[in-house]
Parts: structure tokens; sequence; C-alpha cells
């Protein structure tokens, strides 16, 4: 991506760059949860840091938070006393901004909400130094609007970390429309001096996590709609393929209202953009006060319920496996680790598993109903993208009207052999995983294609902001160009949703591929 603009006047460098870090003062606006972290990240780098709050006490408060974090750690062995009492006695509470005057960073972490941040940042300006860099921690509003009416609205940069901040190593540096790029550089190298990794960011609705992450959740969200599996199905799906967290505990984890709110301001900030259309859903559970953990019920009441394993007929002996694209070599790779015995049709003109007599397909976006009909067969079922490792132990399922139990049972067989639970969705186009990656992935193409950030920062940011086993574009490396774009193709026909249009960048790439080719 293209760097932020140099716009003038502005000093030939920022504090933040030109003293050691003992003469680096750190200001620190807000001292909740996020902003405590802030301030023990930037005083355990050396900083003297300056907290304050609106809130009578509650920066004292926050540090006693953080003096009983440091001690926890002291206990298990992992920080000594005087490296506990050196960070302890670089965090001092303040109460007014004019005891911010010699800070070289100011980073605002107050609530979420345009007005009160442009008025504090608009007030700081009165306060600090030229040659400070006022910084952001929001996780959704526009860097361009915040900046905006400031008489130095080049030194505004998003610095967005992510919860726990001592723990989780991303920083999104975000640029918005008048920010010099020697701001952002400042605060890049200053986030890798603080033992984080950072990301340019260009101020765009959601930036880079928040935006590419939207169809994690939203995929399962309608397939809940759609009663085409439970949460806790969908769960052991998502973690079978990978994920940390499957997206409805995860998103009782983060909170109904806050995962809510974030997704309908990228909605409302990208005028009405279907692909990150609200569910009714998850409306609902916010409307109910089913906000998650935090209130002890969401999709779950306390922890996630199990997905009962279901009884096995007996195993099927022959098992043949189709076609030979890159997902079929994955899947060929894992049976062969897994000791299970199979033969080859390479030169298949379908991809997949033959059990018997059952066509079970790889899910391309196509229902097992409209394959089995355009197939003129009845055997037939659809299996989700088998992105399986060796901690793998479902994978979701979809049949056709026509097959018998009998047939669904040698099925459930023949996957329990290999260690999977077999869970049986309705069938709908996609299923879970199959979907899901490909909306990540063309998300993430979307963003590079307009300008958001570069692949290796897409790829970066969703491993270390979401914890997801790959980036968007690793995974468009094992499953292939062509195998996206159909899918979404599929999708878009079966929904007729521009949720499912294919970003022009993908396009692009499958057009030079197949010349190529």
């Amino acid at each position: 991506m293209s760097e932020p603009k140099e716009t003038a006047p502005m000093p030939s460098e920022y504090l933040i760059h030109t003293q050691p870090a003992s003469q680096q003062l750190v200001g620190v606006i807000g001292a909740g949860t996020m902003g405590a972290g802030i301030a023990q990240v930037a005083a355990a780098a050396g900083h003297p840091v300056r907290l304050m709050d609106a809130r009578p006490d509650a920066a004292r408060a926050a540090r006693e938070n953080i003096a009983a974090a440091l001690s926890s750690l002291v206990g298990k062995g992992r920080m000594s006393e005087p490296e506990r009492d050196a960070i302890l006695a670089r965090i001092v509470p303040v109460d007014a901004l004019a005891d911010l005057a010699d800070a070289a960073l100011v980073v605002e972490v107050i609530v979420e909400q345009l007005q009160a941040k442009q008025n504090l940042l608009r007030e700081l300006e009165n306060h600090v130094g030229r040659d400070a860099i006022l910084a952001s921690n929001t996780s959704s509003i526009s860097v361009t609007a915040l900046a905006n009416g400031m008489r130095h609205p080049e030194r505004v940069v998003g610095m967005h970390f992510f919860n726990p901040v001592p723990l989780m190593k991303l920083v999104e540096v975000v640029s918005g429309a008048e920010t010099a790029a020697s701001a952002a550089a400042a605060v890049f190298d200053l986030s890798g001096r603080w033992g984080k990794t950072a990301v340019h960011a260009r101020s765009t609705p959601g930036f880079i996590v928040n935006r590419i992450a939207r169809p994690f959740y939203a995929e399962a969200l309608a397939l809940l709609q759609e009663q085409a599996a439970t949460p806790a199905q969908l769960d052991r799906a998502a973690r079978s393929a990978g994920f940390r967290m499957g997206p409805c505990e995860l998103m009782d984890l983060i909170g109904h209202d806050i995962n809510y709110a974030v997704t309908v301001s990228v909605f409302d900030a990208n005028y009405g953009d279907r692909r990150y259309q609200p569910s009714l859903v998850q409306k609902a559970l916010v409307d109910g006060g089913r906000l998650g953990r935090k209130v002890g019920k969401g999709f779950y009441e306390g922890a996630p319920s199990s997905v009962p394993d279901l009884p096995a007929g007996n195993p099927v002996s022959q098992i043949e496996l189709m076609g030979n694209t890159a997902i079929v070599q994955r899947l060929a790779h894992w049976l062969d680790g897994k000791q299970i015995s199979f033969s080859r049709a390479a030169d298949s003109d379908w991809n997949g598993l033959r059990i018997g007599a059952l066509e079970l397909h790889l899910s391309d976006g196509r229902s097992a109903a409209q394959l089995a009909c355009e197939r003129n067969m009845r055997q037939l079922a659809v299996i989700d993208l088998p992105l399986l490792s060796e901690r793998s132990d479902a994978i979701g399922i979809a049949y056709a009207p026509g097959v018998s139990n009998e047939a669904q049972a040698g099925v459930a067989a023949m996957l329990a052999a290999c260690g999977l639970q077999a869970i049986v969705m309705r069938d709908v186009p996609g299923l879970l995983v199959a979907r899901t990656i490909a909306m990540l992935i063309n998300e993430g193409a979307d963003a590079v294609h307009q300008g958001v950030c570069d692949a290796a920062s897409a790829n970066l940011a969703m491993k270390l902001g979401t914890n997801y086993p790959a980036g968007p574009f690793e995974w468009l490396q094992q499953v292939g160009v062509d195998y996206t774009v159909a899918l979404l193709d599929n999708l878009f026909a079966a929904y007729r949703s521009e949720r499912y249009r294919v970003s022009p960048w993908l396009q692009q790439r499958h057009w030079t591929e197949r010349q190529a080719t």
C-alpha cells in the first residue's frame, strides 16, 4: 500500500524518535482495561507514563490493578520484584490535561464516540508541544474524521491495540487523509520497541481486522438463521478447521452488544453494503439481554455445550479419492497420515470421496440437492472444506434427499475411522467452513484492492489480531483462486445477494491464472 503523504508544516522529527525511552513521556487518557494495558506496556518499555481519566480516582484504581497483575507475574516467576517496582514507579496518575504538556505521545482510549474524541484531541492541542504525536485507540472511527478541525491534523494517528494489551501482539497503525508519513512511521517503529508487531492501514471502516473478520461471524449467524445447525455444531466444525474458538463461542466471549455494534458501525459506514449486514439472530440476543459470558448467557448458558458423538455404523471398506486439485491433494496427505487406505481417480470430473455407491463432493457452494439433480443421481452428499490437521475431530456434511439412513451410517463410520465426527447439517450452500474461508479471502482481497493494506499485512493482522490459523491470502494459496471464485459465484447464484459478489482483485487474479495455463 502507498504510505501516507507528507503535509506541512511539520517538525523534522517527532519527539518519540529523538529521545531515549526514559525521556519520552507517554500520556494515556482513559483508564479502563485498554488504557491500563497500554500504560503498562509503555512503562514496561521504559517510558514515564501519566495516566488520566475523567472519572474520579479511576486512574489510581487502574494503577492498583496493574500492580496486582504484575504481582501475579512475580508470583509465577515471570517477573522479578525490582522489575515490577520499576514499572509501577513510572506510572503516575494525573488529573488534568496540563499534566501531559511534556508528552512525546498521547494515546486517547476514551468512549468510542466521534464527538467526544474530537473534543479531547482539539483540547489536547492547547497543552502539548508541536512535536508530540496524538494517537487514538479507536477500533472503528475514521482517523480522518478525528483529525478534522485540528490545527495540526497531520500528527493524528490511529494506534489500535487489541485486548488484552499486554498479551496481544498486534497494533494497527492507521493513517487518515492528513496523517503525515513521518508520524505513522514513528508510531510503527515505537510499537516494535514496545514488543508489538505493527501493520500499516488506511483509515476505512473497520481498518484491517474488524473489516476482514466480519464474515467469520456473519456466515455462522446466517446459517443459524437458516436453522442449518446448532451453535455447538458450528463451533466444533470451526475449531476442527483450525480456529482457536468457534464463531458462536467467540461472540459470547466478546459480548453480543459489542460485536453487534461493530457490525452495525461497519455496515452504516459502508452505506448499507450487504456484505456487512447485521444479523436478526444477534439482534434478538442483544434485545433479550443475552449478551454472552459477561451476563452468563448468550448462545450458551455458562460454558459452551458439547456436540454428542453419534453412534457409527459398520465401516465401509472401499474409499476412492476423486479429482486432483490442491484440496484433494491435501486430503490425500491427511488420509495417509491417518493410515487410511484409499484408491485414486485423479482424472475424475468432480472432487471428493466415493464411499461405496455414494458420491461425497467437496463443497463448492452448491447444495447436495442441486448437485444430485445436475448429476441425475440420488446417492450424493456434500462435505465441508477439509482444512484438517492432527487436532481435527469433526467435519460438516449434508445429504441430498435420496440418501438412505444406511448410507449415512456408512459415511459416519468411515469418518469415525478417520477420527472425525460427522456433523450433519441442513443442506445449505457452502456449509460452514467453505463459505467462511471463501468470504474471509474475498474480504481480504477487497481490502488490498481498495488500498487499505497489502496482502502481507492482511495475513499478519488476522493471525495476530484474531488468532486465526492462517491469513486470507495463505488460505487462498491453499485452496486456489479457481475454487474460491467458483464457490463465491455459486453462493451468489443460490442467494442472489451482493454479499457474495467476487472481489475485482480475485476476478483479475482468476482470469490471469487461467490465461497462463
